[in-house]
């Protein structure tokens, strides 16, 4: 396995010593009596979607086995913080002994199977897990392609999480088999994880995928595609290696991973990505990749995921590893996992030279404004929306606009701000950069996890001064995030009104209320708190019948409201529910013109100075 997770079975040698409990909360067993578990995947009918999977438990000669063993199938994967239940797809469970006599077994809870092995040393599990769902963290098996993650279709052996297994894939001909897992001797296709934690960690693909591929620094990295889309593969196969260079450079050089493997889903109607050691699933609308737009979002996509090999995976929050796979594990820390690598996808694109100075400072404008639009940002910190991803991110409804914020928008622009804010501070001496370089040197290497109060010492150790004040506003607290205080460090200023200073804003106005058409119906999909419409009783849910009296269609609702000021009645006729009411509505104002991020009056030579070094390019205006 990969020399550098050795610091990690340590850590985890040294728990078993201590008669530590394993992340699944039963007692480690006794080194002496650590079983051979071997795992066959097999797809003998795909058209179906049922993975078979076999489990054999072994153990060598003299060594006593207990009269019952359980295995457990965990309830979710890391990097996707909600219980997911993949125990809901198993079926067809049977447990035999080493003659292919049956065991008894029963199942003890929703995820574990208890099997009475009656002492002996060699048994085995089989069962079949329905998998026909394609996303970044479950299954899917059909006629084109099989793939899945290891922590959604294999059970572990409980009480041994920290033992190593292998993987044998039976693929039907002519597929391929790509995954981060180092291959094992054996038949083909046998592969080996060291523990349970980086067998989890490594998803599979197989089918008759495409592969480009690349080295840097003599280390190879594959992007394996499955599926057809618009995409220059040439062009691909550059960009990512310099989104690969530009992040290793960005991290002090030294590359912590033997090869790489990204598994590009290619589909009409997918996406998004999970973070892995080694390597990466993700998912892209396929004939996204034009206009160019499009395409930058890919790259934004695989710069976010490959930093994770640094932000979550190695530089690790105080709960996220060795991981508990039966509960939550809760962080207040995902604004810095998830968020400060929101932050980083844009910086490695620009310092890869993919995007410009300019462009990245328009999509930060764009992310300010986007986090100002949205009441929850009042109601929720960064520190509990990462807590409370487990029941509220996953789990988006309605409202959820008014009482949550989310973690990525608003950690990335945290994760600006801080940046600033150190790099200001240190007189441009420190940034960012070396708060998680320190963390990937003196937590990861020194095999430690971070808290919270980490995070603040060590982003104060590069600032050289308190970040108290910053940390308690903007990241415990819910107070509104002082852009230009950050942004003066490199000679910057956020403009919202959209004006010259000869030009007066125009104020339009403003219900609070986003409709959509379904159908011959129009329909309030979300009410903002704090608007009129919220105040004044539009819900979500109402059918819009006619807007002063005129029936209408969004289009039309749109163009009449565009023609309104702000303090105008609105008469609006509804249906709620099968009820038809009328709701005289008092419009307000609002002033939407698009932020902009632009430069101060005169720049002193310090901000031209930090302004060079944060984006890597000489200041204009």
């Amino acid at each position: 396995m990969m020399l550098t997770r050795h610091c990690y079975t340590l850590r985890l040698a040294v728990l078993i010593i201590a008669g530590a409990i394993t992340a699944s909360a039963q007692p480690v067993q006794p080194q002496a009596s650590v079983p051979n578990i071997a795992f066959t995947v097999s797809m003998l009918k795909p058209h179906t979607h049922m993975l078979e999977v076999e489990v054999r438990v072994k153990r060598g000669a003299g060594v006593e086995a207990p009269p019952a063993e359980v295995l457990v199938m965990p309830v979710w994967t890391p990097g996707s913080y909600l219980i997911r239940e993949f125990e809901g797809h198993v079926q067809g469970f049977v447990a035999l002994d080493a003659n292919g006599g049956a065991l008894q077994w029963e199942k003890i809870n929703k995820n574990s199977w208890r099997v009475v092995t009656n002492g002996s040393r060699d048994w085995r599990a089989t069962y079949s897990v329905y998998a026909n769902e394609l996303t970044v963290r479950t299954n899917q098996l059909n006629s084109d392609h099989a793939f899945w993650n290891n922590a959604a279709l294999l059970m572990y052996l409980e009480g041994f999480l920290n033992s190593p297994s292998t993987l044998q894939i039976l693929a039907p001909q002519p597929w391929k088999v790509a995954t981060g897992l180092p291959p094992a001797p054996g038949p083909k296709n046998t592969f080996r994880a060291e523990n349970f934690d980086i067998l989890y960690d490594s998803p599979v693909e197989v089918s008759s995928f495409k592969t480009l591929s690349f080295d840097v620094k003599g280390v190879p990295h594959r992007i394996v595609i499955d599926g057809e889309g618009n995409y220059d593969p040439e062009r691909m196969r550059r960009d990512v290696q310099k989104i690969v260079e530009a992040s290793i450079e960005l991290m002090g050089r030294e590359i912590p991973y033997k090869d790489y493997t990204f598994i590009l889903h290619l589909r009409a109607s997918t996406g998004g990505g999970l973070e892995h050691l080694n390597s990466t699933a993700l998912g892209f609308r396929r004939f996204n990749f034009k206009p160019e737009s499009g395409y930058r979002s890919f790259l934004s996509l695989v710069a976010h995921e490959f930093y994770h090999l640094w932000n979550v995976k190695r530089i690790r929050p105080d709960a996220l590893g060795p991981f508990d796979y039966t509960k939550e594990n809760y962080t207040k820390l995902l604004w810095v996992a998830e968020g400060i690598t929101s932050y980083y996808q844009d910086i490695i694109l620009r310092r890869a030279g993919l995007i410009t100075d300019k462009e990245f400072l328009a999509a930060a404008a764009s992310s300010f404004q986007g986090l100002q639009k949205i009441p929850g940002r009042k109601v929720q910190s960064a520190e509990e929306s990462s807590f409370d991803s487990w029941i509220k991110y996953y789990r988006q409804d309605e409202n959820s606009v008014n009482s949550q914020v989310d973690y990525y928008d608003k950690g990335a622009i945290i994760g600006l701000l801080l940046d600033l804010e150190i790099r200001k501070l240190s007189k441009g001496t420190k940034s960012l950069d070396d708060v998680m370089r320190h963390l990937y040197n003196e937590f990861y290497k020194k095999d430690r996890n971070y808290t919270p109060a980490d995070f603040q010492k060590v982003s104060e150790l590069m600032a050289g001064a308190s970040l108290e004040d910053f940390f308690a506003k903007y990241v415990r607290g819910r107070e509104e995030l002082d852009y230009n205080a950050s942004l003066v460090a490199a000679g910057l200023r956020l403009d919202t009104t959209g004006t010259t200073a000869a030009q007066k804003p125009v104020e339009k106005a403003h219900l609070g209320a986003d409709l959509v058409q379904e159908g011959d119906r129009l329909v309030v999909s979300r009410v903002y708190a704090g608007s009129p419409a919220y105040e004044q009783g539009l819900n979500t849910g109402d059918q819009i019948v006619a807007l002063d009296n005129r029936r209408v269609t969004k289009e039309f609702f749109d163009a009449r409201l565009a023609e309104k000021k702000p303090g105008d009645l609105a008469n609006l006729t509804r249906f709620r529910f099968d009820d038809l009411s009328s709701l005289p509505l008092r419009l307000g104002g609002t002033i939407d013109t698009p932020y902009r991020v632009v430069a101060v009056d005169s720049p002193a030579p310090e901000q031209r100075q930090v302004y060079q070094s944060w984006l890597g390019v000489a200041f204009t205006k």
